[in-house]
């Protein structure tokens, strides 16, 4: 059965607060198996023979729209594409003077992203665009970065969802 990562939107941040237990209890409903929750972020690991991803997506996020009250979007990605990302991050970390590296997952390529984030280059931030990902290095800590993923999402009219290196190895070890 295939493993998934359910990595889920604004999950306890800006006061939207879900106990892991409420996650797993959806999820649990929606018969997926193996169900296991990874830190306070919105990070649920579960098993599925769902047919198509595009599915599973939504029968995912009505559910948690059900029972939280909010739209939850949700960015999937198999065993595979994880430890894809937990390796490239391994060679970004390898780049001189990155202190800091995150991952914004998206549901499809984005045409022209490449282009859109030459307005956010800097000598603090760069970034790196590989498929669904897009890949945020920072020479500085995360915190004194002036790079603000809200402000791109809006001026792309997306969302994404971003995840330190260290949840995304972790998640990878996992799957």
């Amino acid at each position: 059965m295939p493993r998934y990562v359910a990595l889920l939107r604004a999950i306890n941040v800006g006061g939207r607060t879900v106990k892991m237990d409420v996650l797993k209890a959806q999820f649990t409903e929606l018969q997926y198996h193996n169900i296991e929750t990874w830190l306070a972020s919105g990070n649920v690991l579960f098993d599925s023979n769902a047919k198509g991803v595009a599915l599973l997506r939504t029968r995912i996020e009505t559910a948690l729209h059900k029972a939280l009250g909010f739209d939850v979007e949700t960015f999937l990605r198999n065993g595979e594409e994880m430890r894809a990302v937990s390796a490239k991050l391994g060679e970004l970390s390898m780049r001189p003077s990155v202190t800091a590296l995150n991952v914004g997952f998206l549901h499809a390529p984005v045409a022209d992203l490449e282009h859109h984030l030459s307005a956010y280059r800097s000598d603090i931030d760069n970034f790196v665009v590989e498929g669904r990902e897009l890949y945020w290095l920072c020479a500085v800590k995360q915190s004194q970065s002036e790079f603000e993923p809200g402000k791109l999402e809006k001026k792309l009219k997306l969302q994404m969802t971003f995840r330190g290196a260290n949840t995304v190895r972790q998640l990878a070890e996992r799957m």
